[in-house]
């Protein structure tokens, strides 16, 4: 199906950025570990690095992709090519004055994204400076997801799902004349990591302009001009944004939250680049994919064939994810020990990181959920619900949050932003089933329970082999040997899953051979 043969083109470049940011922050990890400089650099790439997800992550798209659609089909290349350069100059003239103003009020706004932080003067200031330096790859990012959204649409999606890869590039070169340099955990690497982050922005940008240009669909820069067509995308694109990113609103308030405990920014950030891996490769993938499909079909009135194309995709996000929230679960602190500790980077340090992954990952499955429930609203052109549950559930994040940081500290920040997820996936699911828009088919009924006992047996595989290997993953091990017990508990994980899927026909072999061959 093109479905899965999108996603795995997507989900094939999203594997490779997210092992490479995996490399990057295992690097960044033993340099900085968690203390001042990792601290302030992660307020600092947070912020503008909320905006890349929402807009690069296809909360932009979400708006864009259907209205670009129906112009290039109903009036052809021309028509659509104007209404995206439009929607360019009226982006760049607005990102360039917003930008403009967070640098001139940054310490006023580190009040708000690092509140915690106000305590220690010498750190609140290197924030400051650090995220005025790292701001324009917003500018850049944003642009770059309006490019993304053009490729996407024309069916285009291996440049826009590549360009993510230049980040951890540029950032590994950095890291690494930093080790060259020996600058340690000190500002000057803190400065240094923020002028990569910015350098990648603009290299990202670059690429997918030559990519549109390839495509034919090269955008020239006009005067910006307010019509009915911009102001269409504006009121359905802000509250697309808030809906389709707020998995990344959350984790933003997790880390407002975590400046108030000492070190909790650092553990969240860290568990935080783990659980995105399944969900950069599984939930976004699905999630770009998904969205241009299901507006073709129904504006060709395939109500039936967009209901397919929803069960096939959630049948495939819970197929992969279920199993990878339970290995998150089970063999946390391994993952985070092999990954991270080294360097500066504590066994304290890995049992925090840890303890929060295994909260992060509950949720797991209800992030993917979301990415596919969300474009049965968005290809509808209906914006304004998915942002009303995504309201609803950032309101339980800060509840839960607040509440359980009190008890169980950071970790109850990490499990607060999963049950939000699952406020947030109920409630796109039961709407949709309410408007008759979707109904889970009876091949989904009977896989789902079948794919839940294929996970539990793979856990229970998983804790059986880790539990004699629990002395390989302390202090004083070589990281090799981590590293070759964290290799082998993964193939066992696999291993069992897929076996005891094929059993329990969750998903047979030859289904799985089919569908990777389409």
């Amino acid at each position: 199906m093109s479905l899965f043969r999108s996603a795995a083109t997507v989900g094939g470049f999203t594997m490779v950025s997210r092992a490479l940011g995996f490399v990057r922050d295992m690097m960044i990890a033993s340099v900085v570990g968690t203390g001042p400089v990792a601290q302030a650099f992660v307020v600092a790439f947070r912020f503008p690095n909320l905006f890349r997800t929402l807009f690069a992550e296809g909360a932009f798209n979400s708006a864009f992709v259907p209205l670009f659609a129906k112009r290039l089909e109903s009036g052809g290349e021309a028509d659509a090519r104007r209404f995206a350069e439009d929607v360019f100059a009226v982006m760049f003239a607005w990102l360039l004055f917003f930008t403009a103003v967070a640098q001139i009020a940054m310490p006023l706004l580190m009040y708000v994204i690092a509140p915690g932080f106000a305590d220690d003067p010498e750190k609140f200031d290197l924030s400051v400076q650090m995220t005025r330096i790292a701001f324009p790859y917003l500018l850049f990012m944003s642009l770059t997801a309006l490019q993304s959204g053009v490729l996407n649409s024309l069916r285009r999606f291996s440049a826009a799902a590549a360009a993510p890869i230049l980040l951890n590039l540029v950032m590994i070169a950095t890291l690494l004349i930093v080790e060259w340099r020996g600058w340690g955990d000190t500002a000057v690497t803190g400065y240094a990591l923020v002028w990569g982050v910015c350098a990648a922005g603009i290299a990202q940008f670059l690429l997918l302009m030559i990519a549109c240009r390839r495509a034919g669909f090269a955008l020239r820069l006009r005067w910006p001009r307010i019509n009915p067509d911009v102001v269409r995308l504006v009121k359905l694109g802000i509250p697309g944004i808030i809906a389709g990113g707020i998995t990344q609103v959350n984790i933003l308030i997790a880390t407002m939250i975590a400046t108030t405990i000492d070190r909790a920014v650092s553990y969240l950030y860290y568990a935080d680049r783990v659980y995105q891996l399944p969900l950069g490769v599984v939930g976004v993938a699905i999630g770009v994919v998904l969205l241009p499909d299901m507006s073709r079909r129904l504006r060709a009135n395939d109500e039936a064939g967009a209901v397919l194309a929803q069960n096939r995709a959630l049948e495939l996000a819970l197929f992969l994810t279920v199993p990878a929230t339970v290995a998150l679960v089970v063999i946390a602190l391994p993952i985070v020990n092999a990954c991270f500790e080294h360097g500066v980077f504590t066994e304290t340090d890995a049992i925090a990181t840890a303890s929060a992954l295994a909260a992060f990952a509950l949720g797991l499955p209800a992030f993917c959920m979301n990415k596919v429930f969300s474009p049965g609203f968005f290809a509808r052109e209906d914006t304004k619900r998915p942002m009303i549950f995504a309201m609803t559930s950032v309101a339980v994040n800060v509840v839960m949050s607040l509440l359980l940081s009190r008890y169980i500290g950071h970790v109850g920040i990490a499990l607060a932003t999963a049950i939000a997820a699952w406020v947030n996936s109920t409630l796109l699911c039961s709407t949709l089933m309410r408007r008759g828009h979707y109904a889970p088919d009876e091949r989904i009924r009977k896989r789902l329970p079948r794919i839940l006992l294929s996970s539990l047996v793979m856990g229970a595989a998983l804790f059986a082999v880790f539990y004699p290997m629990r002395p390989l993953f302390t202090e004083g091990h070589p990281l090799i040997l981590r590293a070759l017990g964290l290799l082998g508990l993964v193939a066992v994980g696999a291993v069992v899953y897929f076996v005891s899927a094929h059993f329990t026909h969750a998903m047979r072999w030859a289904e799985l051979k089919k569908m990777i061959r389409r």
